[in-house]
This record gives structure tokens, sequence and C-alpha cells, in this order.
């Protein structure tokens, strides 16, 4: 099916529009929705304590008092125990916050908690790094144990 676009059939009712929207997605395997589940997988070296950080670019929430978009770099450091977070159930769940209202206090500290739940770390701290918004920067940091 040819995309939208030059050499593509006139679409000129909701009919043709529907059909070739049909067609497309037949065609296209849709990526994986988000979710709020986290998987995990064994610790493969117990016996060092070492640490893992992942910089997560891409973060979306919604303010819960304008509904406008807020972005964020989301940093996660944390030193594993038995299990360890695997990377497309954390992309999928951090992508699921895209369409829903929060503050950036809370938000933060809830990726936290559910991080914790999930994979029990020794230590784990989370930061996140709004962009600007109203001239404020704002910056979240959230650790395990609580210090």
């Amino acid at each position: 099916m040819p995309a939208l676009g030059l050499g593509c059939p006139r679409l000129h009712d909701a009919l043709e529009i529907e059909s070739y929207n049909a067609a497309y997605q037949e065609e296209v395997h849709l990526p994986s929705l988000p979710g709020r589940s986290l998987e995990v997988f064994p610790n493969p070296r117990t016996g060092r304590e070492y640490e893992i950080s992942f910089e997560c670019p891409e973060f979306t929430c919604l303010c819960p008092r304008t509904g406008q978009p807020d972005f964020a770099t989301i940093h996660i450091t944390y030193t594993p125990s038995e299990l360890c977070l695997e990377l497309k159930s954390l992309k999928l769940y951090l992508w699921s916050f895209r369409d829903e209202g929060a503050f950036h206090e809370d938000v933060t500290n809830r990726i936290l908690e559910d991080l914790v739940e999930a994979c029990r770390p020794l230590r784990m701290r989370v930061v996140g790094d709004f962009k600007i918004r109203g001239g404020i920067h704002t910056v979240v940091t959230a650790t395990y144990p609580d210090r």
C-alpha cells in the first residue's frame, strides 16, 4: 500500500479513508503499548556490588494544572541485589505516564517506589530533570533507602 502523498490515489471521502487506514494497519506491526508492569531478570553477578545507570531522555507527562505536556530526562542509577530491571519494560513503563497528569515531585518519587518494589535494589537514585517551564528549571531527586 503506498504512503499518502504523491502517487497515492485521491482519498476524497470518509469511506475511502477508513478503508485505506484499515489496510495500512494490517500491514504495519504497531509497537508495544505502554504499561505499568516492570519485568526483571536474575542479577548475573550477585557476588559483586556494581552500579547500573539509565538515561531516559524522552519522558513525558502532563501538568495536572494546565494539561500541557512536561518533558524530562529521567536518570536512574541503582546497585542491584538479586534482580535487575529489564529495559524494554522500563521503556514502556516510563511511556505510560505520557497522558497522565502528575506533579514533578510526585512522578519522580512514584517511579522510584515502583522500581524499588520491582527489583529490590541495595540502593537506587531517580532524578527527574524537567525542561524549563514558566522560566523555572526543576530537578527532583529521590533516593532509596531514604537518607
